[in-house]
């Protein structure tokens, strides 16, 4: 199947190619994002495989279906930024990759945590410069802290068996409970997780109830010095309202992987440009905040997985064969 891939980068192909030519698929890439001035570009390919800043909204699926696309693969586990019912209407059919390494994130969000707490990018930064002062540098231990996780599907899973292992107690927070996690942890109301944790992560899909999930009334119901991470979805977390927090000193620690308006930043090098984005640049101000450009989910493991998976997806697809990995237009 010929697919147009969007939002390449060289470490994308790397990957791509190799399991594309293996599956038996022509694959094009287009370095610019899917959104409504770059989808004629998909005109006249069967298939578009598209990443998790591309946008999917009702013109950009009009615009595909009109180009004589029929299916969508998302090399991405997240699709809030995909109109299900707009694909459903053009006859689109849309598939996700839903695990391609929890391990990956989970490692990630804890070493965020790690970093903030023992200032190891701070430190580094020091020692190169002939600085070997440890002032400013004092952290605590994370054995014997109370670290809650909200969402406990696999990568929250993981986080919990990671941080369990460190000695910390464990809260736990989810619509619904997970077996895996409940030796891992306690599963304890919301509000009860905000009041006793010393460190909370995010690890839920975006939905409209999880939007800005931690907006103001909740970090007011958090322990004051809290240390809060998020490697799920920007727009769980309310900007602004965390930039009270950390001016306050109610929120200690600060760690992101994910920004809620990241799809004009992340994932180019903007070393020579002025950003634009006030929010972000306020944020960055901070000496107790620490942001990477969504690069959890990068690793060999995770990227090889991602290719495999979006190649079975094609597949599937060209023969017209049932997905689990497909999405309806009611999963949104």
């Amino acid at each position: 199947m010929r697919a147009a891939v969007f939002s390449t980068k060289n470490y994308d192909r790397q990957f791509l190619e190799p399991a594309a030519a293996a599956a038996g698929h022509q694959l094009t890439f287009f370095e610019p994002r899917l959104m409504p001035q770059t989808a004629v570009l998909a005109a006249g390919f069967p298939a578009v495989c598209s990443f998790v800043n591309d946008v999917l909204s009702a013109d950009v699926v009009a615009e595909l279906a009109r180009g004589g696309t029929r299916y969508v693969a998302l090399r991405c586990a997240g699709y809030n930024q995909v109109d299900l019912a707009a694909c459903a209407r053009h006859g689109l059919r849309v598939a996700r990759v839903p695990a391609y390494s929890p391990h990956a994130v989970a490692e990630h969000t804890v070493g965020l945590m790690l970093a903030l707490n023992r200032k190891y990018h701070k430190a580094y930064n020091r020692v190169r410069e002939g600085n070997f002062s440890i002032d400013g540098l004092l952290g605590f231990d994370m054995h014997g802290k109370t670290a809650g996780v909200i969402g406990t599907g696999k990568i929250g899973t993981e986080v919990a068996r990671i941080l369990a292992g460190f000695g910390c107690r464990v809260l736990l927070y989810d619509v619904a409970e997970n077996p895996a996690c409940r030796a891992l942890g306690t599963y304890v109301p919301l509000d009860t997780l905000y009041a006793e944790s010393d460190m909370i992560t995010l690890h839920c899909p975006l939905t409209r109830a999880t939007h800005h999930v931690i907006d103001q009334a909740a970090i007011a119901r958090m322990k004051p010095g809290v240390m809060l991470i998020n490697t799920s979805r920007g727009a769980l977390l309310d900007t602004p309202a965390a930039i009270d927090g950390l001016k306050s000193g109610h929120i200690r620690y600060l760690g992101l992987d994910v920004y809620e308006e990241e799809a004009e930043l992340f994932f180019e090098d903007r070393s020579d440009e002025v950003i634009q984005d006030d929010v972000f640049m306020r944020l960055a101000t901070f000496p107790n905040v620490l942001i990477t450009s969504h690069q959890a989910f990068f690793t060999e493991t995770a990227l090889r997985e991602i290719a495999r998976t979006t190649m079975a997806n094609l597949t599937a697809f060209e023969r017209g064969e049932p997905l689990e990995t497909e999405l309806g237009a009611a999963a949104g």
